[in-house]
């Protein structure tokens, strides 16, 4: 007799957004790294070059202008926006569907532009997430700590009030005060994601 495959229910998108500086990897490789979640973080791809400590391929992938470009004209960016008003971010196709379909929930950490689309592709089939400062006085101590020129900072810091300003088009908020606390505020959210797939599919 022959026995079907059992089916494998698809993993959970989450899409979390916030200001640059707010900590949103920090956040979400806690969970990753102490949830037990079978969860993983998209890799974005950007034109900017690393910061130090970052690794490529594994915090991001660094993309000439010419290599990014040739993904949007052969429709392999899933979502793309100019941040900054300089640099290309991205995430490519690869990083999201085909770890789906195999059960593991994708996070996406990306602008607030890059999130507006995502909810409209995956409209009913993601959490929307936004990840808050403390104060924007907290927000502008942390860009300063990563060591950047003056006109980088003042360049976020105008965007991160835009941003901000768009923080009511999402689903769910969590305030980054204190990082293990953060952390287990997404945690319980994704949580939830999981949960509610398991029994959609029971």
């Amino acid at each position: 007799m022959d026995h079907e495959p059992p089916t494998v229910t698809r993993g959970p998108l989450i899409v979390l957004s916030g200001p640059s500086g707010v900590g949103k990897s920090t956040v979400v490789d806690r969970v990753i790294a102490t949830s037990g979640l079978n969860l993983r973080r998209a890799v974005t791809a950007t034109t900017r070059e690393p910061r130090p400590g970052e690794r490529p391929e594994v915090d991001y992938h660094y993309w000439t202008r010419d290599r990014f470009e040739a993904a949007l004209a052969t429709g392999e960016m899933l979502e793309h926006a100019v941040v900054h008003g300089r640099d290309y971010y991205g995430t490519p196709r690869s990083e999201v569907d085909p770890y789906r379909d195999r059960g593991t929930g994708v996070v996406l950490v990306i602008d607030v532009q890059g999130a507006a689309s995502v909810r409209t592709l995956y409209a009913g089939d993601h959490v929307s997430v936004f990840l808050d400062p403390p104060t924007f006085e907290e927000l502008e101590a942390r860009l300063r700590g990563r060591g950047e020129k003056d006109e980088s900072i003042r360049r976020r810091l105008d965007t991160a009030r835009r941003e901000l300003e768009r923080r009511g088009e999402f689903d769910r908020h969590v305030l980054n005060g204190v990082l293990d606390v953060a952390a287990k505020d997404l945690e319980a959210i994704i949580r939830e994601q999981f949960v509610s797939r398991d029994s959609d599919k029971g």
